[in-house]
């Protein structure tokens, strides 16, 4: 793995391609016109580029790169605005004042929308086990500008953590959340998903375990969500109850924690 910049570039590009290769602990390569394909020949591994407009990841013999880009939460974040149901907000129940952990940010649409409905006083966290993802996404929620105040003000206000979920979990006090959320990987995939098939060459792609749908029971207060496919066993397997979507190819699922206590 290696960090260079896009192909136009200028000092301020470069000190932060350099910076960036610093933090991640990666070696910086000068892009000198070369094409991304001619570096990963020259030096192996995948590749970050640090553009003046946004960060992409290569992976290697990939073409198509992974980067930031909010433009699905910002779709369900309008319909929301029309009165519309947003099917991640009505699992988890989410409201003005909600605090919301998630646990599988990725592209962090869900944390997005999450966020906008909490508002300024709810909080929203996201957890990403890619050191690169997180990196990568955490730069586009400071950066992104979508011209409408009160949506960039949600995607600031999303708080990303570098780490393991399950770690996480572990290390917080019960009932410190609202909602735990998670959105694995699926176990089938989607074909032509939008950014699905990029994120998935650098997601951490472990399996969802018991012990840490108990330590979510645990740390939420009010429900513990999982979106996964419709086909999916995760939700039997862990006792979620099933809000069924039959023109969707995922369902969400979520587990009344109240209720158990």
């Amino acid at each position: 793995m290696f960090v260079t910049t896009g192909g136009r570039t200028d000092d301020k590009t470069i000190e932060k391609a350099k910076q960036a290769a610093e933090h991640l602990d990666l070696p910086y390569v000068p892009r000198l016109k070369r094409s991304v394909a001619a570096l990963q020949r020259i030096h192996g591994g995948d590749c970050l580029v640090i553009g003046r407009q946004r960060l992409e990841l290569y992976k290697v013999n990939q073409a198509e790169p992974f980067f930031f880009h909010p433009n699905v939460a910002m779709l369900r974040i309008k319909r929301l605005l029309k009165g519309e149901q947003d099917p991640f907000v009505y699992a988890a129940g989410i409201q003005n004042g909600s605090s919301v952990l998630d646990c599988t940010l990725g592209l962090g649409a869900d944390a997005i929308v999450a966020s906008f409905v909490a508002g300024k006083n709810g909080i929203v966290q996201g957890i990403e086990e890619s050191s690169l993802l997180s990196f990568v996404v955490k730069q586009g929620l400071e950066e992104w500008s979508s011209g409408n105040e009160a949506i960039d003000q949600a995607i600031r206000r999303v708080i990303v953590k570098t780490s393991n979920h399950l770690d996480v979990l572990r290390s917080i006090s019960a009932g410190s959340f609202d909602v735990v959320y998670f959105d694995p990987m699926f176990e089938e995939n989607i074909v032509g998903s939008d950014g699905i098939r990029s994120l998935t060459y650098f997601a951490v792609k472990d399996e969802l375990l018991a012990e840490t749908i108990e330590e979510a029971k645990r740390v939420a207060k009010q429900k513990v969500v999982l979106k996964d496919h419709f086909r999916s066993e995760r939700f039997a397997r862990f006792g979620f109850q099933v809000i069924v979507r039959k023109t969707s190819t995922f369902h969400f699922g979520y587990i009344d924690v109240q209720a158990n206590k």
